[in-house]
């Protein structure tokens, strides 16, 4: 009997882990390297971050495209056809490591510490007032697996948490909004905001001089999304007129940025490359053999997209 093929397109120290994975969790299933010709052109399955170019002449027998990340945006989803499938990647090791940087991103702005590295440079010693958490309310952007989990870890250091989703979400002791109706209600008065939302066209943008001018003056932001979310012209603009106190950044629309891009020197705002969450090998092979089987038994496959709502 042949094994159904899964083309791996990806790192290649990561995947050298996926093939011992494969080898030993899954002898039924056969894992190649990507080529453009021979058999991993003709499989079915294809994991990858950046698929071939062309990818449905590329690979004119995909069913199945598993996204090496949570987020799918950068994939041409529009040019497969409606039958191949486009999944995500939902690993308990990138929701740690998501929820590690958005405790840790909210703390620094609670805390002050874009104002003290500031200070400290300056050779200053400038103590202020500590605001207790439970006064601080804290605004979460998208209530999917990482912002309810980080929902859930913010609301553990007493902050006053609530949520924000396109459609209704239930979440135990959060106060959750939905819908462009409620984004106005749920925007005001939060003190820090924290943007965990998929890009798509309709969140393109969202992260504007209109909605900072909706939170409480001197707000925070914690950007662990996507770059395209936010207008940065608009966001340096909030900077400079103290509407926002400080901002945490983990994506920029351009990346890497040029050298000399102003959030980068920017003395209120804290700048990492794209690292607040990343895939684990092990849990995301598992997850692509648990996706290859289920369709394989005609089943539906977890964490398969929404090709209505692009996430």
């Amino acid at each position: 009997m042949t094994r159904p093929v899964i083309a791996y397109k990806s790192d290649p120290v990561r995947g050298a882990v996926w093939h011992e994975i494969f080898s030993r969790e899954a002898p039924d299933l056969c894992l190649v390297d990507w080529e453009p010709e021979g058999e991993a052109a003709e499989a079915p399955y294809l994991v990858a971050w950046t698929p071939p170019p062309d990818l449905s002449r590329a690979m004119p027998r995909l069913q199945a495209l598993f996204c090496i990340g949570a987020g799918i945006d950068h994939l041409p989803v529009h040019e497969l056809p409606q039958s191949v499938q486009v999944v995500r990647m939902v690993d308990p090791n990138l929701t740690a490591s998501m929820v590690e940087y958005v405790v840790m991103a909210v703390l620094a702005l609670h805390r002050d510490l874009p104002f003290y590295r500031t200070e400290q440079a300056a050779g200053r010693w400038t103590p202020r007032p500590v605001r207790p958490a439970t006064e601080r309310r804290v605004g979460l952007m998208g209530l999917g697996v990482l912002g309810q989990a980080a929902a859930r870890a913010l609301a553990g250091f007493g902050f006053p948490v609530r949520g924000w989703s396109a459609s209704p979400k239930s979440l135990d002791g959060i106060e959750t909004f939905s819908g462009g109706a409620e984004l106005g209600r749920f925007l005001s008065g939060t003190d820090i905001l924290v943007c965990l939302l998929p890009l798509t066209p309709a969140t393109r943008g969202l992260l504007n001089r209109d909605l900072f001018a909706r939170l409480a003056p001197g707000a925070g932001l914690v950007n662990a999304g996507r770059g395209g979310h936010a207008v940065e012209a608009d966001l340096l603009a909030a900077l400079e007129s103290g509407q926002l106190s400080g901002a945490v950044l983990d994506v920029l629309a351009t990346e890497p940025p040029p050298a000399d891009h102003p959030l980068l020197a920017h003395p209120r705002v804290v700048v990492t490359p794209h690292v607040a969450s990343a895939t684990q090998p092990a849990g995301a092979a598992r997850q692509v053999i648990q996706g290859v089987r289920a369709h394989l038994r005609g089943e539906p496959i977890a964490h398969a997209i929404d090709r209505s709502q692009g996430y």
